[in-house]
């Protein structure tokens, strides 16, 4: 890796990005950037490494002596400061390039990939490692509460990335997930996902197409069970795949699956041999499912199954991942950042099996691309079902959505009415919390969705509860 580089970052207040930037500033290379938008927590941990953030985007901004600048993928061929990168000859770089580039071509990279689970699974995998002393490096895009951050410097073989199948950059509109160099990878699954950028499923197949391709021939390629979505796309592979779930015709089978207090437990079996019994602090069977998946990567490296499961019981989750915010009055609030349907039904499924004599409420925002679009428009609703009381609340952002694409709101509780449940269609926040405090009671659990801040609901009800 080379070593004392001056980098300026584009869009450095990112999630990601912020991420890579104290990656890089801890490998020893000097990092400065800029952004739009600068605020806590991000702009206090970029200050806390020393990485001074300029504000705006200006052609000033930029130090013509950098020897490279790594450009967020929100950034637009016009930014002021990309025109600076395409007309100063200094060489400039994705964010998946430079990671790629800095952490992952001396290391095995292991890459999390698929449309649900993402966060979660690559979570449990790499504090899996952390806690069998594996010292992995990582770089997620969720919070781990383990670690209390979204990336870990490696000290050792291993970087567990989270592989985002959402494009690259203005200059490079392949996935992010095709720079991560993967020696083996675990695939959670299929489906359509990204409307503002994809047209149809196949486009998506296409490219994961194009990433089992790139796996180690060497290395190996964990796939849910089902399959579903993937049959042409597995066989581009060229290293080992097997099979995760709950199948009896998985390769790395769950049994006896139970659950109490909080507590997920499950038997692993590999072609029918038992690996081992493991628990983890998560509800949910497709958190079972994911854990599987990690369990079977830690086997498969060579890893101690009674390490592995005393990591996993060790594993403290992570930010807005079914996530209690608070208690009060006997109401508990979550926060979770559901927001396909496959994602909200496992989501509301989970929520009821743990708490299976309560009440739950399941509070829903239309904030992504895709669940702002009428893609979903029949599937949204079914996702719901399962919960007691339904609030859907306006779309976030409209106007980016042409009229006729756009998500019927008033069409999907008509739907969700005709088939028995009891929901609203409220826009606001405070009208939501309104009607929460005035109509819940104590033992119920309100589950709130959203890939957003959601105008930070979950505080503002609490307080109020």
């Amino acid at each position: 890796m080379s070593q004392n580089k001056s980098i300026y970052i584009i869009a450095v207040c990112g999630t990601g990005m912020s991420a890579l930037a104290g990656l890089l500033k801890k490998s020893g290379q000097y990092v400065v950037g800029s952004d739009a938008n600068i605020y806590p927590p991000v702009s206090d941990l970029l200050d806390k490494y020393g990485i001074e953030v300029k504000p705006g985007y200006k052609k000033e901004n930029v130090p013509l002596d950098a020897d490279l600048i790594v450009v967020g993928n929100a950034i637009s061929k016009t930014n002021p400061e990309a025109e600076v990168a395409l007309e100063s000859g200094i060489r400039y770089v994705s964010f998946p390039e430079a990671l790629g580039e800095f952490f992952l071509q001396d290391r095995k990279s292991l890459v999390v990939a698929g449309t649900h689970g993402k966060t979660t699974t690559s979570s449990l995998l790499a504090w899996m490692l952390e806690g069998t002393d594996q010292k992995p490096g990582f770089l997620i895009g969720g919070w781990l509460k383990n670690f209390d951050s979204n990336y870990g410097y490696p000290e050792g073989d291993y970087f567990v990335v989270e592989g985002d199948e959402y494009d690259t950059a203005f200059f490079d509109k392949g996935p992010k997930f095709l720079h991560y160099r993967p020696y083996a990878s675990i695939l959670t699954g299929i489906e359509f996902d990204h409307a503002d950028i994809y047209d149809s499923l196949e486009q998506i197949q296409d490219n994961f197409r194009k990433f089992v391709s790139i796996i180690n021939p060497n290395g190996f390629l964990l796939v849910e069970d089902s399959k579903k979505n993937m049959e042409n796309v597995l066989i581009s592979a060229s290293c080992e795949i097997e099979t995760y779930g709950f199948s009896d015709n998985a390769d790395w089978q769950v049994r006896d699956y139970t659950h109490s207090e909080g507590v997920g437990s499950f038997s692993l079996f590999h072609r029918q041999e038992f690996t081992g019994k493991f628990s983890l602090p998560m509800i949910g069977r497709h958190n079972i499912q994911n854990s599987s998946a990690v369990v079977a990567m830690g086997l498969k490296l060579g890893i101690d199954p009674d390490a592995i499961n005393k990591a996993l019981l060790n594993f403290k989750g992570i930010k807005r991942r079914q996530e209690i915010v608070g208690v009060k009055n006997d109401v508990t609030v979550i926060d979770d950042f559901a927001h396909h349907p496959t994602a909200i039904e496992l989501t509301v499924d989970a929520v009821k099996e743990a708490y299976p004599k309560r009440r739950v409420w399941a509070v829903f925002e239309p904030r992504s691309a895709t669940s702002r679009r009428n893609s979903f428009q029949n599937e949204l609703p079914q996702s719901l079902m399962a919960a007691d009381k339904i609030i859907l609340a306006k779309l976030f952002a409209p106007d980016k959505i042409k009229p006729e694409n756009r998500f019927d709101l008033d069409r999907a509780v008509t739907d969700l009415k005709n088939k028995g449940k009891d929901a609203y269609l409220i826009s606001e926040v405070e009208d939501i919390i309104e009607y929460i405090v005035c109509n819940s009671k104590p033992g119920d659990i309100v589950l709130i969705m959203s890939s957003g801040g959601f105008d930070n609901i979950h505080r503002k009800l609490l307080d109020r509860l």
